[in-house]
């Protein structure tokens, strides 16, 4: 399969969110479908696509079998056929849609982004499945996801997907191996010293009485 466009990432992705998110309004509409694409919220980069250019999308995914258009409505309407044209269960779908509507993202942020698509029950099953996205053999179409370097600042390292084609990675920046990463951390160290610090003084106060109570000099 052919990579896909920035855009033909963004339909897909809404067509899978919007089929567990709204599924009194799915299949949709090319208007709602151009909404979804356009939304604010919980979409890395925004787009603004009229709706020419997600027809356009559209057509170009019908093409690959990944989206197909629904019968008996009077309006056209759109579905996704994501898992079913890559041989995909419906886990490793609904992290996909979430890589292409927000972007790279850690496997904690992902679990907590599908909740409404899929509800996985810890960190380790999204790795799994992202691991196995990762490993996808050539024969079936080849990898669908890439583990990121780390980067500097972060605890964890955050996952990508290889609809769009390959991903150059050499030139990212890498965090040391003995960086501090967690500003959560650094924040509990800060308080534990000003928690020593403070208990320290009070001993001091309290042994500069006692010198004092007994009359005899401090050393």
């Amino acid at each position: 399969m052919r990579p896909l466009s920035l855009l033909e990432t963004r339909v897909l992705g809404v067509l899978v969110e919007k089929q567990h998110t709204v599924p009194d309004s799915y299949p949709l509409s090319l208007n709602s479908l151009t909404l979804g694409c356009n939304q604010k919220t919980a979409r890395d980069p925004v787009l603004n696509a009229t709706e020419a250019e997600v027809q356009a999308a559209v057509d170009a995914l019908r093409a690959l079998s990944l989206v197909f258009e629904s019968s008996g409505s009077r309006v056209t309407r759109y579905e996704h056929n994501t898992g079913r044209a890559l041989g995909l269960p419906s886990q490793s779908v609904a992290l996909l849609a979430v890589l292409m509507l927000r972007g790279p993202q850690t496997a904690s942020e992902l679990r907590a982004n599908c909740e409404r698509l899929h509800r996985f029950a810890d960190t380790s099953s999204v790795e799994a499945f992202l691991d196995e996205l990762a490993a996808r053999p050539e024969e079936k179409g080849g990898p669908l996801a890439l583990k990121l370097p780390r980067a500097p600042g972060a605890r964890e390292p955050r996952w990508t997907h290889l609809l769009s084609g390959p991903v150059d990675v050499s030139a990212m920046p890498v965090a040391a191996a003995d960086e501090i990463v967690a500003t959560s951390e650094i924040a509990a160290l800060k308080a534990r010293h000003d928690a020593l610090q403070a208990e320290v003084s009070e001993l001091r106060g309290l042994v500069e009485r006692l010198y004092a109570e007994l009359g005899v000099a401090k050393p």
